[in-house]
């Protein structure tokens, strides 16, 4: 992996999700691109408005350079400054596009980005820009809550539907799970109406080690009649650091299940990261 994005509102939200980005970037050798997507309305002060027109804009991008850096200080320590550290600030009237411009632009393979609320998950289920990111980004987006409890990543869960698309993205998990030495647990959680979970897993499972080769991949087949909580509690008893889906337009896991009724079940587990692959980008990624 080369660059990670990570997208930062000055929030205490988005530290939890700067010292992760900072950490996996140094993990995977990767150059780690900080940056802030603004328009010139929210940031324009008086500093900037006794400034003549023209002068403006050179204003609002020294600003907020300036605002990147004192966070990168406060929060990575003051030897914060390498070459595989870059700073961007952005104008955009769209944050989304934004950040996707910046991902386009640096060619990243991940962008990394803190969720709000609660629960860590509850602003990306109402509709939160990380939820908008994980639609329409050119990369895998890994969305992390806030006050997060580590910044290893040892065990990561990837939740199957036994789609064919599952096993491009789980073989390009496994380039990140490599250089980590972390354990992939592929899980489906089979409802008591599904029929025939076990030789579905069998038939997965053999084609996957077909085409994939690390060691350190394992499967769980589970039954259950509500799949969401099932699921939520499997993340806790294996302690899993992330889990990554592969969002579909028609039937990904985030329409299936990642709705406003079940956001009260997540409110006592919303320590996980959740990385998203999506079924429209994750076989051109940047790897």
């Amino acid at each position: 992996m080369k660059t990670l994005l990570y997208a930062t509102d000055y929030s205490e939200n988005s530290v939890s999700a700067l010292k992760f980005a900072h950490a996996l970037s140094q993990k995977l050798g990767a150059r780690l691109v900080i940056t802030h997507i603004f328009e010139f309305p929210s940031i324009l002060g008086a500093e900037a408005l006794d400034n003549p027109l023209p002068h403006i804009q050179e204003v609002a991008f020294k600003t907020n350079r300036s605002k990147l850096e004192e966070l990168c200080s406060e929060h990575l320590g003051i030897n914060w400054d390498s070459p595989n550290i870059r700073l961007e600030a952005a104008e955009n009237s769209s944050v989304i596009k934004g950040i996707i411009s910046k991902a386009e632009e640096w060619h990243a393979q991940m962008i990394v980005v803190g969720t709000k609320g609660g629960s860590g998950l509850e602003e990306l289920i109402l509709g939160s820009t990380t939820k908008k990111l994980i639609e329409k980004a050119p990369c895998p987006v890994l969305a992390i809550p806030k006050d997060v409890g580590r910044m290893n990543i040892r065990t990561i869960v990837y939740a199957t539907d036994f789609e064919e698309e599952d096993i491009h993205a789980i073989q390009k998990l496994t380039e990140i799970a490599k250089p980590l030495k972390a354990k992939i647990k592929v899980v489906h959680i089979s409802t008591n109406e599904e029929y025939g979970g076990d030789l579905l897993m069998e038939w997965f499972k053999d084609l996957l080690k077909s085409k994939v080769d690390y060691p350190e991949i394992e499967f769980e087949l589970l039954f259950s009649a509500d799949v969401f909580d099932t699921l939520r509690v499997y993340l806790g008893v294996v302690n899993a650091d992330i889990i990554v889906m592969l969002e579909r337009e028609k039937k990904g896991f985030l329409k299936k299940w990642f709705h406003k009724d079940l956001v009260k079940k997540m409110e006592d587990y919303g320590r996980v990261s959740l990385m998203s692959f999506n079924e429209q980008n994750h076989q051109t990624l940047h790897f």
